[in-house]
């Protein structure tokens, strides 16, 4: 099932940037450039970035310019994290493009590539509430209520995951058929955000 599949590329994901635990690593992506791999890889290591950008910026004692730059660097982030949504959604539209669509099929609420996105998030999620359950530090109380956290956490993986799966099988049968918008984001736009457009003169 692919929901299975990509959840294996987002733990290794995971697992690689953990290692060294640092914002500023690179990227050292396992998979080819032309495979669906290499896109699931690079998706979660954006999220994955970005989840410890989000952490360290609530640092109450933070200097007020580093934060700025920070909040610079969470915006990129999140363009980066809406194209590779974009591309992963692209394979998908290829991959089903012969697919016969039946007249009776109906569109989902969300594409495949943005149900991938939670499951991207849910896998840090889970990671790291994990964490919480094993730190050695934390009283008992805070391992046991990490813990009824963490088991919410996978019940949830497993209903997404379940429905990722039926949404594709949904598509290849043709009783659902994929329609992607581009995420049309006003705020990093030159010409769409008044901040920026009025200061260009």
């Amino acid at each position: 099932m692919f929901s299975k599949f990509a959840y294996t590329i987002f733990e290794k994901s995971i697992a690689d940037y953990h290692v060294y635990d640092d914002v500023n690593q690179a990227v050292n992506n396992p998979y080819p450039k032309d495979k669906i791999e290499h896109l699931l890889y690079l998706k979660n290591w954006i999220d994955t970035v970005q989840w410890h950008y989000e952490d360290i910026i609530r640092d109450p004692n933070i200097d007020p310019v580093e934060a700025l730059i920070l909040k610079r660097k969470i915006d990129k982030s999140n363009q980066e994290r809406t194209d590779m949504v974009e591309y992963i959604d692209s394979y998908f539209l290829q991959k089903y493009n012969s697919v016969a669509v039946k007249p009776t099929a109906k569109i989902n609420s969300e594409s495949p590539a943005w149900t991938l996105d939670r499951l991207s998030i849910l896998a840090l999620k889970i990671f790291h509430m994990n964490e919480e359950v094993n730190r050695k530090d934390a009283s008992e109380e805070h391992r046991n209520k990490c813990q009824e956290k963490l088991n919410i956490l996978l019940e949830q993986r497993t209903d997404l995951s379940t429905a990722i799966n039926d949404l594709l099988t949904d598509i290849e049968s043709g009783d659902k058929f994929m329609k992607v918008y581009k995420q049309m984001k006003m705020y990093n736009d030159d010409d769409l955000n008044p901040v920026l457009y009025q200061n260009k003169n």
